[in-house]
Order: C-alpha cells, then structure tokens, then sequence
C-alpha cells in the first residue's frame, strides 16, 4: 500500500503543477525528508515514470567531482553521479541512456530520449545548445525542484554559455580533454571548458519568476516543491544576464555551485 500511496503522491504532484505529460521533466531533488517520513525512492521514481509516460522524464547524473584531468575516464554505465539518492537509483535502475558529457551528464526514460541525450559530447561546455538543456528547448520542458531550491537547476548554466560563456567558463585554450565510453563500448573523445568555480546566486530568480504566476510551489509530507517552465527560467536568467554579464555572480562568501 506504500508503493501505491508514494506513486499517486508523485502523480498529483505534478498534476497539481500543471506538468504536461507530454513534455520533459528534468528533476532535481533531495530525498532525505521524503525518506524520513518512510517513503521509498523507487516508488517515487516509479510514479513520476508513469505520469511522464507519453513524455520524458529525466535527472542529472552529474560526475565532476569524479572526472577530473587527473581521472578523466567517464563510462555511461558505472560512472557515478553525485546529485542524492533519487538521481543516482534512477540512473542506475531505470533510465534507459545517459548523455555522454565527463561532469554534467543527464540520465532520461521516454520518447525524447534519442534526440535529447544524442549530442552532449559534441561541444566543448557543460551545458550548450546540444546538451540536454539545449535540446530540451525545442520541447515543453518543465523543472521539479523537490526538497531543494533553484542553487542545483543545471538549465541556468545554459543561459550563462550562451549569453556570457567567458565571464563562467574557462578559456576556450584551456579546454581539458576526456574519454567517454557508451554503454556499447565505443569510445568518444571530448573537449571540454569546465565551469570556473564562482559563487553563484540561481535562487534570485526564483522571486521575480514567483511574482509573475510563473513559479509553482506546494508541500508533499513536509518536503517543499516548486516547478517552472524551462522556457520561463530561462527567459528571466537570460534578460539579467543581457543587462549585466555578471549578474548571477554572488557576493563573496555565498556557497560556490560548479
């Protein structure tokens, strides 16, 4: 009865967003307090699955912290993500492909999987036009922040690459080289300019998108939710950053998201 209790919560989670099923569904999250109150996280996924079924629902399998120039190997497979719980069981049970990128890739299930995974390894940034950020542009995408704020959504570094990529990338010189293997054994060489390590502030725009109507928020046993469009996010990032290149860029002393 848990299991079925724990997939209608997720259901009418999104429902209640106004999530289109389908769409694609890029999910951040932390578990903890879900989990606390006795809810499984296999469950959870199970039901965010079947609500996103006509569509695409997909979460980051971030490895940076893992693929560095000193390890600079990345597997599609037994590469490790490093995003909490529900991302890392996600991506190892149930995702059916894994964008091949050596710090940010994105695990997925559904009908947009092809397009959306098949060209994160053919640019040198994290998230460029053919990541699953950029990709997902051309579809209704929506993001789920659960148990977490707008610090850990991955589509603001794609506003930051198009509209000022050398204000919080490295250098397009000092692009480091990896090898990412598929889940068929071929291997992909990849040039990459990681994310220069500044302290950014995402969760400013949180407000501006709230006060528009565009920002949904709501509770699941005691866990905060909140959803928005891609498009939406995007639209409000991008407008700061055209006004000041480095508006994300925080005071010192705020927490450094790569």
């Amino acid at each position: 009865m848990k299991d079925v209790k724990e997939r209608v919560a997720a259901g009418a989670l999104l429902e209640s967003a106004g999530v289109p099923r389908d769409g694609v569904l890029f999910v951040h999250a932390s578990f903890r307090g879900l989990a606390g109150v006795g809810y499984r996280a296999e469950a959870f996924i199970e039901g965010l699955i079947e609500y996103m079924r006509p569509g695409t629902l997909a979460m980051p399998a971030m490895s940076w912290r893992i693929v560095t120039p000193a390890n600079p190997e990345f597997d599609e497979l037994t590469t490790p993500s490093h995003v909490g719980v529900l991302a890392e069981i996600f991506r190892r049970c149930y995702a059916a492909g894994r964008s091949l990128h050596p710090t940010h890739s994105v695990a997925a299930i559904g009908r947009h999987l092809p397009d959306l995974i098949a060209g994160h390894h053919l640019d040198d940034t994290p998230c460029s036009i053919n990541s699953p950020y950029g990709r997902a542009i051309s579809e209704d995408a929506h993001v789920l922040m659960l148990g977490i704020g707008f610090e850990r959504v991955t589509a603001i570094h794609h506003a930051e690459e198009t509209i000022a990529i050398d204000t919080y990338l490295q250098p397009a010189e000092a692009a480091q080289v990896y090898r990412c293997h598929d889940r068929a054994g071929r291997v992909h060489t990849v040039r990459l300019r990681r994310h220069l390590p500044l302290n950014r502030d995402f969760p400013q725009f949180a407000a501006p998108l709230a006060s528009s109507g565009k920002l949904h928020q709501g509770m699941i046993e005691g866990t905060r939710w909140m959803t928005v469009a891609q498009r939406d996010l995007l639209a409000v990032v991008s407008d700061a950053l055209r006004r000041d290149p480095r508006a994300i860029i925080a005071p010192a002393g705020a927490p450094v998201i790569p």
